[in-house]
């Protein structure tokens, strides 16, 4: 486990996430409140302080508006994924 505690930031995403990580804030809140899953596993298991865990899932609360945005960006991503996997007509040839 990392003894270094990490701040939320937007460095290297298009969302929140731990400073120095590509941990997102809502993988974070993902593992613990719909996975179920303890904060101590998720910090254990990523090699993350608890306390980042606990930071992130306060980020999250915190801040409903933009993660509501990051959802929804995340959520459309998928789907415009999922047109060009299953639309013959956007699989052009060159």
């Amino acid at each position: 486990m990392s003894q270094v505690t990490r701040r939320i930031v937007h460095e290297l995403h298009d969302e929140p996430h731990l400073e120095g990580r590509r941990t997102t804030v809502r993988f974070v809140k993902t593992q613990v409140e719909d996975r179920g899953l303890d904060p101590r596993t998720v910090a254990d298991r990523h090699d993350l302080d608890v306390a980042d865990v606990y930071r992130a899932l306060t980020y999250h609360h915190d801040n409903p508006e933009e993660m509501r945005s990051v959802e929804r960006r995340r959520e459309a991503a998928v789907e415009d994924y999922e047109h060009l996997t299953t639309d013959p007509d956007s699989l052009r040839t060159c």
